[in-house]
């Protein structure tokens, strides 16, 4: 079994940051790419951000230049440092990973139970 588990959120005002993580833990042999969601209320979920086990990332247009993801392979953790936030990031964050299962093969896609966001003055 694995699981991921976000960290991080909290309540900040426009201009602040936040540091998320997101831990993987459970029988896992590898992990390939780890990616940052967010699901704002009534809207659908959209990927924030994406590093490859290798470290190369990917960013939505909306966070390019604010946000940065970064991973600790030894840690099976991902982070997501938000710089000057802004009210519309308001969401819930969501981690997802890819991962192979040790003794099991196959990759397999796990998503985190998600941690709220909210930028307010």
């Amino acid at each position: 079994q694995v699981q991921l588990v976000e960290s991080g959120g909290g309540l900040v005002q426009p201009g602040g940051s936040l540091r998320l993580s997101c831990a993987a833990s459970g029988n896992i042999f590898s992990i390939d790419d780890m990616a940052w969601y967010h699901q704002a209320p009534g809207k659908q979920r959209e990927l924030v951000a994406v590093i490859t086990s290798g470290g190369s990332t990917n960013y939505a247009d909306f966070v390019k230049g604010r946000f940065t993801i970064s991973r600790d392979n030894a840690k099976n953790t991902a982070y997501l440092q938000m710089n000057s936030l802004k009210p519309e990031d308001t969401a819930v964050y969501y981690c997802n990973a890819v991962i192979t299962i040790r003794n099991l093969g196959g990759r397999y896609a796990y998503w985190g139970q998600g941690t709220q966001v909210t930028v307010s003055s």
